[in-house]
């Protein structure tokens, strides 16, 4: 057998003389153009997943606050509003729902008094509680919990609650503004009525939540009060929280408009910015994937044509001595310097792509993902072709070495 680099050498002068450059330019055009979109788009995906996921937005969570809808005529015929135990367990049965929770509220009078600068101002208005499991809170407190031996009313309100104050009633009535970190500080005073008690008990704001638009308390507080001013009072509740596979699926909006339920505010909106960019991505890197897979095939066929052109020189290789792993090793090295260079073309590619279009991500107060995501998809789609072809040219070579014998 023949094993020197001389002898391999002359080989390659030998083989390469049928190589077509127009074939395999043509295989590395369209390779580099599939695994660009591919990977372009798990880029892409990475870089604008983060304005979907900031902490603030509701969709980051994937929750939907649910109530029944309430018409015109509904409500003057007192059509009711809340969920029954068989409503909640067909929603529960949905696919696309994870849990399900259930807004409590207080069924008693709830009066609140909050101190207001000096001079003895105050601000009072009639409220109400509600509460939900904590698992559902975008709130995170050491004070989220009730005592009944020393009652203090922790409560969570909604942000849009503290800049309507702070923009609209303070900025009228010339009352001071109030920051987050200051609501702690402020007194607030709870006037709870009902089953011929009167008490008051002091509260205190906790947090405020970008989910929620209402004024939550713990639930074993709403528990504790409803027994204590409303007792033998139960109803059903009116709204509930539900987390969701899938935000923006179309069979959401579906069931909500055959049972004729709401969702509150434009969350079933955000949900659907998402899904769509969920599935837009998916559809792009399918493209870029079945380009990717008809170069595949354009090289293989490439391939076997210049095999066959050289087939009279294959058998005389190897009735000469060269192993079937010798004959092929000149076309393999090819293919691998071929995918190699489509390999660091293509990450070229998609750095500078992404390097245009990051400042307007930017702008919308996304810092983009990780290059690792789109650089591994890069090596392990490159990887399995380069694989693929090997194993071809191999059999190929073995296949016609075993006639030979």
């Amino acid at each position: 057998m023949m094993h020197s680099s001389s002898s391999n050498g002359i080989m390659w002068r030998l083989l390469r003389k049928n190589i077509s450059a127009s074939q395999l330019s043509g295989f590395a055009i369209a390779n580099l153009i599939g695994l660009s979109i591919v990977i372009l788009a798990v880029q892409f995906y990475a870089d604008v997943r983060p304005v979907f996921d900031d902490d603030d937005s509701f969709i980051s969570r994937d929750f939907l606050v649910v109530t029944q809808k309430v018409t015109g005529m509904g409500a003057m015929l007192g059509s009711s509003s809340q969920f029954s135990q068989a409503d909640i367990a067909d929603l529960e049965a949905q696919p696309w729902v994870r849990k399900v929770g259930r807004f409590s509220s207080s069924a008693y009078s709830v009066r609140a008094s909050v101190g207001l600068g000096g001079g003895g101002r105050s601000l009072s208005s009639q409220m109400f509680f509600e509460s939900i499991p904590s698992e559902f809170i975008d709130v995170e407190s050491d004070d989220w919990r009730f005592d009944p031996a020393h009652p203090v009313v922790p409560v969570i309100v909604s942000k849009d609650y503290l800049s309507l104050y702070n923009f609209g009633f303070a900025a009228a009535q010339g009352l001071p503004k109030i920051s987050e970190g200051m609501i702690g500080m402020i007194p607030l005073q709870f006037s709870l009525s009902g089953a011929g008690r009167n008490e008051v008990l002091p509260g205190r704001i906790v947090g405020f939540s970008s989910r929620l638009n209402t004024i939550v308390v713990p639930e074993d507080f709403m528990r504790w009060s409803n027994d204590r001013y409303a007792p033998g009072v139960t109803a059903a509740p009116s709204r509930l929280i539900v987390e969701v596979n899938t935000p923006g699926d179309v069979k959401i909006a579906q069931y909500m408009e055959d049972h004729g339920y709401e969702i509150a505010g434009d969350k079933l909106d955000s949900g659907k910015a998402n899904y769509f960019l969920t599935v837009t991505t998916g559809i792009v890197i399918a493209v870029g994937a079945l380009i990717s897979l008809l170069s595949f095939f354009v090289l293989m066929l490439s391939i076997y044509l210049l095999l066959q052109k050289n087939m009279r020189k294959l058998q005389d290789l190897l009735l000469l001595g060269y192993t079937p792993a010798q004959v092929s090793a000149p076309y393999i090295r090819l293919v691998v310097a071929i995918n190699a260079s489509v390999l660091v073309l293509a990450v070229l590619l998609m750095i500078a792509a992404r390097a245009a279009y990051l400042p307007m991500l930017e702008a919308l107060g996304a810092s983009g993902g990780s290059l690792l995501a789109s650089i591994a998809v890069a090596v392990l789609v490159m990887g399995l072709i380069t694989l693929g072809n090997v194993a071809a040219i191999s059999r190929r070579i073995s296949t016609l070495w075993r006639q030979e014998q």
